[in-house]
């Protein structure tokens, strides 16, 4: 059987954002428990079909939360450790797992090894804490030692991961977080430049602290695989995939998402494929056609992968990121909004999301391309115990197909309505109303279906 991991949808929250916390963590003052409101969604969340969240970031912070005071202490803008514990143990209750932001590469300046630093300097016991570390001349922002910065944000100073201390303290953190809040998993910031030793280390630590235990690397450019192993990190997230399905929808060019697919098949690992996040513009926004919302995320759902939805996203909400501000694509919600906001594609990604759950075959089955063309593309998953094939179009008009399917069955029976019956009335039916959830027939091994315009449709071979 797979790992939890590999068969869930995952939720991805900014609890910062979603709350409508302060932008900035003042120095001294009280806490509050906006962490409670969370407990809201949990349902909606189990509605949507997702078996796992990733929440972050979470800890003790100055501002957007990357910039890490204390690294045992819960936000007070959010609440207290025992408010997480509280939410942890009713995700649990849910069936949901909870993974957590894990900022290893660097700090906020007023982490206590920094503080201790510019006060003694070079009698502090931490000044090898920090790389470049230097007393000859100020930083930037005006402390009385230089020191290496996350892409040369001054605000951030890198770790040094390879001083045995440094990574003693953080492995004794993570150990904290397993035995105070019983997480399931952590997502490792900034992976693509943490050191691999950590890393590695890290993996076996969090081995030896819990079973099935996830750890989930931010990994943009590179080569995937380098990442990934028995001894490494069980996933990373596949931002080349999320860059070729908005593009391959906008420029009605299948062959790009196919191609990126096939190629990152050789690492033979599930990578964590979404299509936006707290740093990406929302995929509402990126999308030159609205109408591609909907196929967009029944290719997210039916892709090899570890699918995640950003929070609002299944509300289609829009947001787009600025040169200095990321205040857009982290907005304040609750679930006092959700009569509201709910609209069609929320009912379809809770269809897409039972649908994920119950088909074996989207967790680890094998990948195979069927049919491609700039404006259709069809493919099928496949485990030892069934087969489904997902065939999409992005052009504005039906279009009528013939998929080869490679296995015995004799029928094909849909998983999901048309945009008629999933309750997208504006778009043109093309086939897709009740008469389409009928099984059809298999003959001479090919499949032939009309395909709604802008849409996707699941079949399982029987």
């Amino acid at each position: 059987m797979s790992a939890w991991y590999d068969r869930s949808v995952f939720y991805h929250m900014y609890p910062l954002g979603m709350t409508g916390a302060p932008k900035v963590n003042p120095p001294q003052g009280g806490g509050t428990h906006r962490l409670l409101s969370l407990e809201d969604w949990i349902p909606h969340i189990k509605e949507l079909g997702c078996g796992g969240i990733y929440i972050g970031p979470l800890f003790e912070s100055s501002s957007h939360g990357y910039d890490t005071r204390d690294f045992l202490q819960i936000d007070r803008r959010l609440g207290t450790n025992e408010d997480f514990c509280h939410f942890v143990s009713l995700c649990h209750k849910s069936g949901i797992r909870v993974v957590v932001d894990g900022v290893f590469n660097h700090t906020g300046r007023e982490f206590f090894a920094f503080q201790d630093i510019a006060q003694k300097r070079w009698d502090s016991p931490y000044r090898d804490w920090y790389r470049g570390v230097g007393f000859d001349f100020p930083s930037p922002l005006g402390d009385p030692f230089h020191y290496e910065a996350w892409q040369g944000h001054f605000e951030l100073p890198c770790l040094n991961l390879q001083n045995p201390s440094v990574r003693d303290y953080l492995f004794q953190a993570v150990n904290f977080w397993v035995r105070e809040f019983d997480i399931d998993g952590i997502r490792l910031d900034c992976a693509n430049v943490l050191d691999f030793g950590f890393m590695s280390e890290l993996r076996a630590r969090t081995e030896a602290m819990k079973k099935d235990f996830w750890l989930m690397g931010e990994v943009i450019h590179g080569d995937y695989a380098r990442w990934l192993g028995p001894s490494m990190l069980h996933s990373v997230t596949n931002y080349e995939l999320h860059k070729s399905i908005y593009s391959g929808f906008n420029d009605h060019n299948f062959f790009e998402i196919a191609h990126n697919v096939r190629r990152l098949q050789a690492i033979g690992r599930e990578l964590y494929t979404f299509v936006d996040n707290h740093d990406e513009d929302r995929i509402a926004s990126k999308l030159k056609d609205p109408a591609h919302l909907a196929p967009v995320y029944i290719c997210l759902y039916t892709l090899p992968g570890i699918p995640s939805l950003y929070y609002g996203g299944e509300w289609a909400i829009k947001g787009q990121r600025t040169k200095t501000c990321d205040e857009a694509l982290r907005p304040a919600l609750s679930m006092d909004q959700e009569p509201h906001l709910r609209c069609p594609l929320t009912g379809l990604l809770e269809r897409l999301g039972q649908i994920h759950s119950q088909e074996k075959a989207f967790h680890h089955g094998v990948y195979r391309e069927l049919l491609l063309t700039n404006r259709q593309y069809a493919y099928s998953r496949q485990n030892e115990d069934s087969l489904v094939i997902t065939v999409l179009n992005n052009d504005s008009q039906p279009a009528t197909v013939s998929v080869p399917v490679f296995a015995e069955g004799s029928q094909a029976l849909p998983l999901l309505g048309g945009p008629e019956e999933m309750g997208f009335a504006g778009q043109k039916p093309g086939g897709g109303g009740p008469e389409e959830m009928k099984p059809l027939p298999i003959r001479d091994g090919r499949l032939t279906l009309t395909l709604p315009a802008n849409w996707g449709m699941i079949y399982k071979i029987i």
